[in-house]
């Protein structure tokens, strides 16, 4: 027994464990802040203030102090009313299948998480453990687990969660729901294949699989964001078809479906679905940052230097890597507030008829870039410049072609806060001072 666990438990094999532990820990914080900053972001885009009373304080006068706290305590409360209502199962449901498809649902959500390099590299001290013997002395990879093929991976974990929704929409013997499965399973097949078009972008210029080395890569070169904008664009557009974030959640559309595959779900078994959408959002904004934005890299920061081995440095790039993705989850959450659901024949017709085509182009011209070593910045945003040409040229020859346009035009609402009555002034903020104050009064 003892030599098998110093064989298993290497350096990197304690190293991944720790942050296993850690990592799940941090994806359900930051999935749980993801909703208060949905819920204050939104109220500020629509001039109202948000949850501001619910604190840590629970009623009791010595915890005074942790009361309103902008509302910080919003989050545990609802989590706390949806574990305390009735899980009230309808009858004639596949009731196995009925409790499963959430858990199928959230699971991938979970693991996702375990390749990306948190915090790059560390230099373990030598040390003696109980039944384990001497381990350390070597240099390992923050990540929970440092495979060849972690981006693979990834995307193959992430896909696994359409099965939990469509199980759910199909267990639940509900018309509505059952379309609203269809409709996530479509969503999510078919922005798989143009997430993959630019993935492979991606690894074209980085020429690695290892999550670790596509960061030295940036670091080097510069961040893919800049050598590839479009890919960039489009890679975060199917993050937010794969997660079934507004303007694409039209597999929950309440005006069409009730509520969509989650309509006979109550209590935690529906809390896990919402927490999910969340999951998915924090982790595939997490990859974009790996792929585009230098992962846990600041240029002209030493210190975020693949030799910096040191625990505050490993620190510190935890620290870049979860504050880059805190802020595409921010962008996500504005996106939703910002603009209207598209209509789920535009969503296909989006994801068919323009983002596979696009994405096609895009590695072709990138795989010509790097069989002719363009690849800096310069030659990469040129060859940008030309796909981008390119496709708004198609997209007028298929309209005249077609006869119409492929985008509907804004109409103005007569009388609205942008379109006001002439000789008007619209006023939709409030005006009263205890309106505007952000603060449990």
């Amino acid at each position: 027994m003892t030599d098998f666990l110093t064989d298993l438990m290497n350096t990197q094999f304690l190293v991944s464990l720790i942050v296993l532990g850690v990592g799940v820990h941090a994806v359900l914080g930051c999935a749980a802040i993801s909703i208060w900053i949905e819920r204050k972001l939104s109220a500020y885009i629509q001039d109202r203030i948000g949850p501001n009373r619910a604190g840590f304080d629970f009623g009791l006068a010595f915890l005074a102090p942790l009361k309103g706290m902008l509302g910080l305590g919003q989050v545990l409360a609802d989590g706390i009313k949806a574990v305390t209502k009735e899980d009230y199962t309808p009858p004639n449901v596949d009731k196995v299948l009925f409790t499963l498809a959430p858990m199928i649902a959230v699971v991938p959500a979970l693991i996702t998480f375990v390749i990306l390099p948190w915090g790059g590299y560390v230099s373990v001290p030598e040390m003696t453990l109980p039944l384990i013997g001497a381990v350390g002395g070597e240099t390992v990879a923050v990540a929970g687990a440092e495979v060849s093929v972690g981006i693979i991976y990834l995307l193959a974990v992430a896909s696994v969660g359409a099965y939990g929704v469509t199980l759910g929409g199909w267990a639940s013997n509900n018309k509505y729901s059952m379309l609203g499965g269809l409709r996530a399973t479509a969503q999510m097949i078919s922005y798989e294949i143009p997430m993959g078009l630019a993935l492979l972008c991606c690894l074209l210029i980085a020429g690695s699989f290892m999550p670790n080395e596509i960061v030295m890569h940036q670091r080097e070169s510069g961040w893919l964001i800049l050598s590839l904008p479009l890919p960039a664009i489009l890679f975060y557009i199917c993050v937010l078809a794969e997660a079934g974030r507004a303007p694409f959640d039209n597999a929950e559309a309440e005006q069409e479906l009730v509520g969509g595959y989650h309509t006979e779900y109550s209590s935690m078994r529906y809390l896990l679905f919402p927490l999910t959408e969340y999951l998915h959002l924090v982790t595939g904004s997490a990859f974009f940052v790996l792929l585009f934005l230098g992962g846990y890299d600041l240029p002209f920061v030493g210190a975020l230097s693949a030799e910096s081995t040191g625990i505050l440095a490993v620190l510190l790039k935890f620290g870049v890597f979860i504050s880059k993705t805190m802020l595409m989850v921010c962008f996500a959450i504005a996106l939703r507030w910002t603009i209207p659901r598209v209509r789920y024949d535009q969503v296909m017709m989006l994801g068919w008829g323009a983002m596979i085509p696009a994405g096609m182009l895009m590695i072709v011209v990138t795989s010509i870039m790097v069989h002719m070593g363009w690849t800096g910045v310069i030659p990469m945003l040129g060859a940008n410049a030309f796909m981008l040409v390119v496709i708004m040229v198609s997209r007028k020859v298929l309209a005249s072609m077609f006869g119409r346009a492929v985008v509907n035009h804004k109409i103005p609402m007569y009388g609205s806060r942008f379109s006001p009555v002439e000789g008007t002034h619209v006023q939709s903020a409030p005006s009263h001072p205890m309106a505007r104050h952000d603060a449990p009064a």
